[in-house]
Order: C-alpha cells, then sequence, then structure tokens
C-alpha cells in the first residue's frame, strides 16, 4: 500500500520547511508526500535537496507521486529564518488547513504537522492553543489526546496546553478516565497491542502519601483509574511521577498517562536528547491519523543547517505505520 501523507509546512521562518524536505529525501519512495506550503521557499529547498518533486499550485490536480504544493507565494521578508511575522503567521495556518482539507477529501490517508508557532497563529485565530485541540474541533472527535511516541516510552496527557495553576481542577475523575480509554484504544488500534498495559501518573509527591501531601490521588485519580478498569482497560497506579517513566522505559508498562504537559514531556524530551530516542507527536482519538515531530519552530536555528530531521523522519514513518495499520483492519 502507497500511502500519501499530507504534510503541512509550519512555520515559514522557523525550521519546519527544512526539516520536512530534509526527510522526504531521507524516506524517497517510503511514502507519497504532498508537502503544503511556500512556494519558492520549498522550492529552493527541494532544489538543493535534489528532492525531485513537481512544484504545483493550490488547487491544481495532485500528482500521483507526490508533489510539493504552493499555497502562498511570500516576499522574502515573510519568511526570513528566525523572523516571525503577521503574513507568516497567516501562512502557516493556511497550510495547515490546506493539508487538512486534502486529508478530509480523501486525498491522502494521514495528516503530518510540521510546527508552528502557537502565538503567532493565535495573531491569526484567537483562542488556537495547539494541532490536538484544532483537530479535534475540526474533526468533531468526542475526546482527543495529545502523545509523545518513542521507542521506549509514549506518553499521553490528560491535560494538554494549561496553566499550571489550573491542572487540578481539570484533572477530574472523567476525564482521567476518558483519556485511559482513547490510549487503551489507541494502542490497541494503531500500535498493535493486543492487551495494553497502562500507568497512571500521580499529582502529589509519593501520590499524596495517603492523603499527608494533597487529597488529589484519593479524590480524583483513583476514581478515575477504577472507572477506566471497569471500562476494560488495564490501567495501574497512581504511581509517583519520580519513578513511573523510568520503569515504563524498563518495559513494565506500555504506556503512561501523565496528567500535565511538563509532568509527561520532560522525561521523552531527556531520553530524547540523552540517548537520541526519537519521539513522535500524535493525536490519539481523532478518526483521521495525525503526527508531528517532537520539537518546535526553533527561531534560534532555523535557516542555519542545524536542525536535525530526525523526529521529522520518525514522525512521517509512523503516520504511514499507522495508516496501513487501519487500512489493514478495514480490510
Amino acid at each position: 500500500m502507497a500511502v500519501r501523507v499530507a504534510i503541512s509546512m509550519g512555520d515559514p521562518s522557523g525550521v519546519g520547511p527544512e526539516v520536512a524536505v530534509r526527510a522526504l529525501a531521507e524516506l524517497r519512495g517510503r511514502l507519497v508526500p504532498y508537502l503544503f506550503g511556500d512556494g519558492p521557499l520549498l522550492g529552493r529547498l527541494a532544489g538543493r535537496a535534489r528532492l525531485g518533486l513537481p512544484l504545483v499550485a493550490s488547487g491544481e490536480p495532485l500528482p500521483a507521486r507526490g508533489a510539493l504544493v504552493a499555497v502562498t507565494s511570500l516576499p522574502a521578508a515573510s519568511a526570513r529564518p528566525g523572523r516571525p511575522s503577521a503574513a507568516g503567521g497567516r501562512a502557516q495556518l493556511a497550510y495547515l488547513e490546506a493539508a487538512y482539507r486534502c486529508l478530509s477529501e480523501r486525498g491522502a490517508d494521514a495528516l503530518c504537522t510540521a510546527p508552528v508557532s502557537k502565538a503567532q497563529v493565535n495573531r491569526v485565530l484567537p483562542g488556537f492553543v495547539g494541532h490536538t485541540e484544532w483537530l479535534q474541533e475540526r474533526t468533531r472527535a468526542r475526546r482527543s489526546v495529545m502523545m509523545l511516541a518513542g521507542r521506549r516510552l509514549r506518553v499521553a496527557l490528560v491535560t494538554n496546553h494549561l496553566a499550571l495553576a489550573r491542572v487540578p481542577a481539570a484533572v477530574t475523575p472523567s476525564r482521567l478516565a476518558e483519556t485511559v480509554a482513547v490510549t487503551d484504544e489507541a494502542l490497541r488500534r494503531d500500535f498493535g497491542l493486543p492487551s495494553p498495559r497502562i500507568a497512571v501518573c500521580a499529582l502529589n509527591p509519593h501520590a499524596g502519601d495517603g492523603g499527608a501531601i494533597g487529597r488529589e490521588e484519593l479524590d480524583l485519580v483513583v476514581p478515575g483509574i477504577r472507572r477506566a478498569r471497569r471500562a476494560g482497560a488495564d490501567a495501574r497506579g497512581p504511581f509517583p511521577a519520580d519513578s513511573v517513566f523510568f520503569r515504563a522505559a524498563g518495559g513494565e508498562f506500555d504506556a503512561v498517562v501523565a496528567l500535565y504537559h511538563d509532568q509527561g514531556l520532560i522525561p521523552v524530551k531527556l531520553l530524547d536528547a540523552l540517548l537520541g530516542e526519537t519521539a513522535v507527536n500524535v493525536t490519539l482519538g481523532l478518526p483521521v491519523v495525525r503526527t508531528s515531530p517532537d520539537h518546535g519552530v526553533g527561531y534560534d536555528i532555523a535557516g542555519k543547517g542545524k536542525a536535525s530531521p530526525r523526529s521529522m523522519v520518525a514522525a512521517l514513518r509512523l503516520a504511514v505505520e499507522i495508516a496501513r495499520r487501519r487500512a489493514s483492519r478495514r480490510g
């Protein structure tokens, strides 16, 4: 099965364009890519990488072997590496919308998104906090879950881009149980694990020490785990966050459900930095396949030849893998 992947270029002033083109050069022939972005910028980068994909205008028929799709033609000042602009903010949202439209109209089998600047997009689309939430709204999914998936560690989040002070109120038993359920289903359907083991993080140090350091575990987390187990998931915990990731990375669990953004992403990115355990951001719970590299726009290194395409390569590979697995389940 030749998997077609719609790719949004991300911030034209960030590392997205260069890592996307370099990743496609590395994966040449292993997928059918449609990279939606800025025509002149993609043309230059693809020429240097000898990518060999045709450049077509947005709205034109897509060639069967893949293409670079020119959604914009920005002036050089609006796409300078490391220098975000208002035009670039509008453009990165346009690339995402075009790539998603291709996917929703069945011109692609999966979506892979290069990094955007949430701050820049928010100026164009107030309330934008990330791809995950945007896609949940667009697909009308009941519940989406952000997961960072690496070779040794998979971490799903109960809350995503939320101020730390608001986390305890957001971690309700029902929200936790829903997160575990979505994670359990995705591990079975998209990752091919027949009996996934899911560990759930505690909120407080030492899992609250029986209420001595807080009652969130007793009042919120334990009831959520019980609901998830009654629904059929092998959910365990709550475990102190200072030890559960080590246990999961050692193979005791197939995934960890963390309660907030930094609790879950710090260990994943530490493994990446120290051991090269490249992770992928994958959105669970959607009717479509969506992956992304696990890094941001990287303004400080954009255009300097320092950005590694490793995570983008991994994101594209995982998109292909999940799309194939879903297709095989459909028969």
